[in-house]
């Protein structure tokens, strides 16, 4: 039985550009350099948990290897050109019988 450990790319099918969040300077919010992300998409409204404790209505979702973790703040475009930030990343299934993967949530 092959035991798959990551999520598999035939599943990425979506492709995000992140723009990682690198902290405040004088002039507001600094960032890096951008990066297309393969990943799988999820345009879905739900209620999350902001680092800080307040609930946060998300608008879209994706999944994507387990070593993805933008930092909360960062810019994500999306495909149809909507651009969002990362409210949270979750790590998923690492150390368990299922695909590892990030699960990175978007305001």
């Amino acid at each position: 039985m092959l035991m798959v450990t990551r999520v598999p790319a035939a599943l990425l099918v979506d492709t995000v550009s992140v723009t990682p969040y690198t902290g405040e300077g004088s002039h507001g919010p600094q960032y890096g350099t951008s990066a297309a992300v393969a990943c799988l998409l999820t345009e879905r409204t739900q209620l999350v948990r902001a680092p800080d404790g307040r609930e946060v209505t998300s608008g879209a979702s994706y999944i994507t290897t387990p070593d993805h973790a933008p930092p909360p703040g960062s810019l994500v475009t999306l495909p149809g050109g909507r651009q969002t930030t990362v409210i949270t990343v979750q790590r998923v299934g690492q150390g368990l019988p299922v695909p590892a993967n990030s699960e990175v949530m978007l305001q």
